[in-house]
């Protein structure tokens, strides 16, 4: 049986991080793959941009039956975006564990809140759901990586001390990699680090785009993620030139775009 787990897991180096490229169907996870990508990670968000739904509002089967299509396209290790687990409940984070590992994942990741503006599960059952599904995760046949995440401090419900309470709850509880995506400020990054041997995972967006896979090293983070990021930059891009072409009747941006040979080339190394 294939076993992507442990060639994930190996990437998860505290201090020399890896990007995981976060892609949004087959096309991007194959031209980031044939960029050097060593990993990919489906997004939730760009998953639902793609399918013409908000964030949040895709189904755990959607969200299943695309993971599988990420992981035919490439002979790549694939985390999968799987918001809250789908459910409250810690037998259905469990069961989500199950499904993602039939579905041919490396790993998932776990959000402490279910998708805005869901307040953010109490400690203890944020807790009892990684519980369950590291538990799920360490009875199956094969390796499997389990990201905890302490969602509540990017959607403002609860500060930096809740969130290193949490993420230390989250790592007893048997979590393979910690996640507190956007804390505050870069110092507080640097104190999640700093409290684990636990790989932690950075998200390089907003502020945090602002350093270098060196500054991310540096405190101690092992995975730097980009979320919808990519998927959004795409969204700029194509806002940017339609809007010329619509107010303006200028075609001139479209002259900035890449070969449809470079693409090709790109592409044909995975069919």
């Amino acid at each position: 049986m294939h076993d992507p787990g442990p060639t994930f897991r190996m990437l998860h180096r505290p201090g020399n991080p890896f990007v995981l490229a976060n892609c949004w169907d087959v096309g991007s996870a194959r031209l980031l793959a044939a960029l050097g990508a060593e990993a990919l990670a489906t997004s939730s968000a760009a998953h639902a941009f793609a399918l013409g739904k908000p964030d949040g509002a895709v189904t755990r089967d959607q969200a299943l039956a695309h993971a599988q299509d990420i992981v035919a396209a490439t002979p790549l290790p694939v985390s999968g975006d799987f918001e809250d687990g789908f459910g409250a409940d810690p037998d259905t984070v469990a069961e989500t564990v199950r499904l993602a590992a039939e579905a041919g994942l490396a790993g998932i990741s776990i959000e402490d809140n279910p998708a805005p503006p869901g307040k953010a599960y109490d400690l203890k059952l944020a807790t009892e759901r990684i519980r369950a599904g590291a538990a799920a995760a360490r009875a199956l046949k094969r390796d499997f990586v389990l990201v905890a995440r302490a969602d509540g401090i990017m959607n403002g419900h609860y500060g930096i001390e809740e969130a290193i309470t949490r993420l230390k709850a989250f790592d007893d509880a048997g979590a393979d990699c910690l996640y507190a995506p956007i804390p505050p400020t870069f110092d507080d990054l640097a104190r999640i680090c700093a409290m684990t041997d636990t790989p932690v995972n950075a998200l390089a967006a907003g502020p945090y785009a602002s350093y270098s896979v060196d500054d991310f090293a540096r405190i101690g983070v092992a995975r730097i993620s980009l979320g919808s990021a990519l998927a959004r930059a795409a969204q700029r891009r194509v806002m940017d030139v339609f809007s010329e072409i619509m107010e303006d009747g200028s075609f001139a941006m479209l002259k900035k775009t890449v070969s449809g040979d470079e693409v090709d080339d790109l592409l044909r190394r995975y069919l």
